[in-house]
């Protein structure tokens, strides 16, 4: 199975479908979007240059069963196309100082992903006494560590 997202005019997605891989072989056999495309706009109705590819198994950049990834995530409704780089991304900036992270086709803060919990952090988290995590302080541009008891 292919999926194909739907996305508007103004790069928003609409509607994630799935299509018969055997809808999007060309001529000679082999996959193609163009074909998928075309196919989607005599069966929806919407314009083919806005229905694009996606991959289920690709999130943040990376391919969960190994294969290559494809434009970094598998979209839901109201995310954006990003027609320049060719990803998909989450429509909502978590905070204001935070930058696009291409590669990932993810948000991230602007020194990057919080530390690693320690080995005592993680076994506290897995004993459930304890639940240390990491939460991001905008004001001071920081990864502040915290404890809550569960």
């Amino acid at each position: 199975m292919a999926h194909f997202a739907k996305i508007s005019e103004q790069n928003k997605v609409l509607q994630v479908l799935t299509l018969n891989d055997k809808d999007m072989l060309d001529t000679e056999g082999n996959p193609s979007e163009a074909v998928g495309q075309a196919y989607l706009e005599q069966h929806n109705n919407w314009p083919a240059n806005l229905w694009i590819q996606c991959s289920y198994n690709t999130k943040y950049g990376e391919h969960r069963l190994g294969g290559t990834p494809f434009r970094a995530n598998y979209p839901g409704i109201g995310w954006d196309w990003d027609s320049e780089n060719q990803i998909f991304w989450q429509s909502e900036k978590p905070f204001a100082s935070w930058v696009k992270n291409i590669q990932e086709g993810r948000w991230q803060s602007p020194i990057g992903d919080p530390p690693a919990l320690t080995e005592e952090q993680q076994s506290q988290n897995t004993a459930t006494t304890h639940f240390w995590g990491y939460i991001w302080n905008e004001e001071n541009q920081t990864w502040d560590l915290t404890n809550s008891l569960a």
